[in-house]
């Protein structure tokens, strides 16, 4: 199985050819169809052989195509101190890029 272990948005995820992926939008003008090119590549996999970066693989990086951009369900946040009159309500919706593996090299 080809696979690899990438990082972007302070995560890391893992990711292989042909699966879709939501993660946190990057900076940047981009639409939908556009190439989008991951270079901090942790970990690849090939099925046979296994490399490890220390902390990136040099030279590996993972290929991908926006298949669409939004926003997420809404995030409540709420601060609270009792007996004080302090009641503070907030909310976002975390923008969110989704992609589609292409290919890993």
């Amino acid at each position: 199985m080809n696979f690899a272990v990438i990082q972007t948005g302070g995560k890391q995820y893992k990711v292989a050819p042909g699966e879709s992926l939501v993660i946190e939008k990057l900076p940047g003008e981009m639409k939908v169809g556009d190439k989008v090119i991951f270079d901090q590549v942790l970990l690849v996999n090939d099925g046979s052989k296994t490399l490890v970066g220390m902390p990136m693989v040099p030279g590996a990086k993972v290929e991908a195509v926006l298949e669409e951009e939004g926003k997420g369900k809404k995030v409540t946040v709420i601060h609270y101190r009792q007996k004080s009159r302090y009641f503070k309500k907030n909310g976002h919706r975390q923008l969110f890029m989704k992609v589609k593996i292409g290919a890993i090299k």
